[in-house]
């Protein structure tokens, strides 16, 4: 992959604008139910709601939340035939428990289906025809599936990683290596310094962490989300900002992978890293301001959040 020379216009090349997400799909447990949902599963919906091609990666387990899954998906559009099955282990779910402040703790059980996604014939045949490959850390802390993405990404595809630092499956020595994988590594503020401590920088400046961070794992674009205050990106030398959209916030949920839809779906369409950023944030907004990770909404209503005054 190159950047086309030019330091507010650059333009990533493409081979083709066919997209793999891989990873994780799973049931989040929540007090007042139960709501599918996992990154890749989250992002590839949004695509989908952007107009792009995408298929989706992942196992689920032979029960009946696997069937639930694999029918919220296809009732959603997503192709399946890339959802492996399987025989001895559960479908993926996360108990979340909220204080009395709405703050969120996860208990991520394992093993589960999606530690095991193996390397067929075709999943190989899909990674080799896409033109984007959007992966994250989490699905990696099974040596099964983390070697199944890691052979996924040896090819010409413009790789994409969804940074999730958490606990306990957040150690460097397998997070590292998939940061070096990638052209676009996309993270929030706060994985940014955990980041730098793993590189023993001095806590300075959030820019300078940035393009020290971006030099070590040698990425092309290095995107990090500031929440409500819009995010920041670095590209070929080149910092380009978005102070966010205003929006009333229901729930921050799904709000970051609606983000990183919408900046890999204008960087598919040769948009500017500027006019993409604009457009990721306009996203990510309009998520914020309905209830839950996927709802439905088509390229109009980011039109009209585009429309406002940042």
């Amino acid at each position: 992959m190159m950047i086309k020379p030019g330091k507010t216009e650059s333009h990533m090349k493409i081979k083709s604008n066919n997209i793999l997400c891989i990873g994780e799909v799973l049931w989040d447990r929540l007090p007042e139910g139960d709501k599918a949902g996992g990154a890749p599963m989250n992002v590839a919906l949004h695509l989908q709601r952007l107009g792009q091609k995408v298929n989706l990666a992942t196992r689920i387990g032979n029960d009946k939340a696997g069937d639930r899954l694999k029918n919220f998906l296809q009732h959603s559009g997503l192709e399946t035939g890339l959802v492996q099955t399987d025989d001895q282990l559960p479908t993926s779910e996360v108990i979340v428990h909220l204080d009395e402040n709405h703050n969120a703790t996860y208990d991520i059980v394992e093993p589960v289906a999606w530690d095991k996604l193996e390397k067929t014939e075709a999943l190989a045949n899909k990674a080799q025809e896409a033109g984007v490959i959007v992966y994250g850390t989490l699905a990696s802390r099974n040596d099964t599936t983390r070697n199944t993405i890691t052979s996924l990404l040896e090819n010409e595809a413009v790789k994409v990683i969804d940074v999730n630092l958490r606990p306990p499956y957040d150690q460097r020595v397998i997070v590292e290596p998939l940061l070096h994988k990638a052209n676009i590594v996309k993270l929030n503020d706060e994985e940014l310094e955990r980041l730098a401590e793993w590189q023993n920088l001095e806590k300075s400046d959030q820019k300078s962490l940035m393009e020290k961070i971006a030099g070590h794992i040698q990425c092309e674009i290095l995107c990090v989300t500031r929440g409500a205050e819009g995010a920041i990106i670095y590209s070929n030398g080149s910092f380009y900002e978005h102070p966010g959209y205003k929006v009333e916030t229901r729930d921050h949920v799904g709000a970051g992978d609606a983000f990183l839809a919408g900046l890999v779906s204008q960087l598919l369409q040769e948009k500017s890293i500027n006019k993409a950023l604009d457009f990721a944030c306009a996203t990510g907004a309009f998520v914020a301001s309905q209830t839950g990770a996927t709802p439905e909404y088509d390229i109009n209503h980011i039109t009209q959040i585009l429309n406002q005054k940042s």
